[in-house]
């Protein structure tokens, strides 16, 4: 029999997303650490070759597993936003994932050939296009929600805020590594840094009480 209460059919879409999408981040968590491994009876030389020859993978492995953990807070946040979402945002929100399950690819081509333009494009592209369907999921199930307070209305522009920033900072990433080159294409996502301190420092000033 249906459970037809109210605000219960939102509540179980919800879960259900959640599960979801909590099942394909520790997948492709767990995916980016495969390539962090020294192969078995290497002699001593060997050895210490092979250390530093897995340093680049741990980087990129570093990097992804920020940007993912980014993913995942910033999509239970917006599941708290749009309890239920359906139709385009629903779609929007799958394809989303299938972009989150993809990361582990292009974090390997970055590990092996940082110092090739186009590995170092598909891994910017691929972070920039997975905020970018992020965002769309947020504004079309904000507005398919219907009215919302101010404080929700602060919030999504936050998370909002926060997508966008991180996708222009990786979408300039192509560009400057054709232009300029891989390795200033990658000491510019530092600038997330400074970026997302920021952010949080705004969203915490917006969120305290008037006196």
């Amino acid at each position: 029999m249906e459970d037809t209460r109210p605000g219960t059919g939102e509540e179980k879409s919800a879960e259900r997303l959640t599960a979801l999408s909590d099942g394909i981040f520790a997948i492709a968590m767990t995916l980016l650490v495969l390539d962090v491994r020294v192969p078995p009876g290497l002699s001593a030389s060997g050895f210490r070759d092979a250390v530093g020859d897995v340093l680049p993978n741990l980087g990129a492995y570093a990097l992804s597993f920020w940007i993912l953990a980014a993913f995942w807070q910033d999509h239970r946040r917006i599941v708290r936003l749009v309890p239920r979402l359906q139709g385009v945002s629903l779609r929007l929100a799958l394809v989303w994932l299938g972009a989150i399950a993809l990361i582990p690819f292009p974090t390997a081509l970055l590990s092996e050939y940082a110092s090739e333009p186009l590995a170092v494009a598909v891994y910017a592209g691929a972070v920039c296009a997975t905020n970018l369907l992020e965002l769309a999921v947020l504004r079309t199930g904000m507005k398919g929600s219907g009215p919302c307070d101010a404080a929700t209305e602060d919030t999504a522009g936050s998370v909002a805020a926060d997508l966008l920033c991180t996708a222009l900072v990786f979408g300039a990433g192509p560009p400057l590594a054709y232009a300029v080159s891989p390795a200033a294409a990658m000491w510019s996502w530092l600038a997330l840094v400074p970026v997302k301190i920021a952010l949080g420092r705004r969203g915490r000033r917006r969120a305290r009480p008037a006196v």
